[in-house]
């Protein structure tokens, strides 16, 4: 069974727009899964759809050139249709590229995912001001993992749900809190399976985002800083002593 997204129908209400629809989100949060049953629903109502994916090497190659682009896009779907790519951040100056095609006023409407990295962000706002619409994606709220977890039985009715079935709310929201919303997790049945999700997802991360963005090198000294952090939750923290504790970690060296 998919967890549904209610993030789902904005994505869907957006199609029909001219701009650029990008969803940016976290990584595993789920992006790649909601661009995969858009297409699906676009393919079974008759539409023309290609999906691309930067982090496929026989993809990428077709994002060397916009020329070389379009080409593979009508070589696929012809002179219209619903283009998705997936992971963009891999592609260098990434708006740039976009706006370079979008500003050929062709007859494709393109549905772009990307992690949501500030610098990301930041770079495509600026380049694809007034031609995209920025949707960003979170991990699984906690009432989509109740509406998951009770086989949306109670989909128009969680919040009766909540106050009847106090219990087993609790219960739900235990978990919610011990593991947390990623999919993938959720989606796990057993605790030794998404405590080893859990670490994957962490040390990707740490090294693919944080180590990038702050020229990292030591991860196994930033590791120890976050339990460290997590140990003084609600506790007033003295960034003196953190910084002993983990041997002046900020230093960056």
């Amino acid at each position: 069974m998919l967890i549904k997204r209610r993030i789902l129908s904005e994505l869907k209400s957006h199609l029909n727009n001219k701009e650029i629809t990008l969803l940016v989100g976290a990584r595993q949060a789920g992006k790649t899964t909601l661009l995969r049953i858009l297409e699906e629903e676009l393919k079974a109502s008759g539409h023309k759809s290609v999906f691309l994916n930067l982090d496929i090497e026989a993809d990428n190659v077709h994002f060397k050139s916009q020329d070389g682009l379009l080409k593979k896009i009508r070589l696929e779907i012809g002179n219209s249709g619903f283009v998705f790519i997936d992971e963009i951040q891999r592609k260098e100056n990434a708006g740039i590229f976009l706006k370079g095609i979008y500003d050929q006023n062709l007859s494709y409407k393109f549905i772009v995912s990307g992690s949501g990295s500030h610098e990301l962000k930041e770079k495509i706002h600026e380049s694809l001001a007034g031609r995209k619409r920025l949707i960003e994606l979170s991990a699984i709220s906690f009432e989509e993992f109740v509406n998951f977890r009770t086989d949306c039985q109670y989909e128009d009715r969680l919040d009766d749900y909540f106050q009847i079935e106090t219990e087993k709310t609790a219960l739900l929201l235990e978990e919610y809190l011990d593991f947390g919303g990623y999919p993938q997790v959720v989606l796990s049945d057993r605790v030794e399976e998404k405590t080893k999700l859990i670490n994957e997802i962490y040390q990707s991360y740490l090294e693919k985002d944080i180590r990038f963005l702050l020229d990292f090198k030591k991860t196994e000294v930033m590791t120890n800083l976050f339990r460290l952090v997590a140990a003084q939750s609600g506790s007033l923290i003295n960034i003196s002593e953190l910084s002993f504790n983990t041997g002046n970690c900020c230093s960056y060296s």
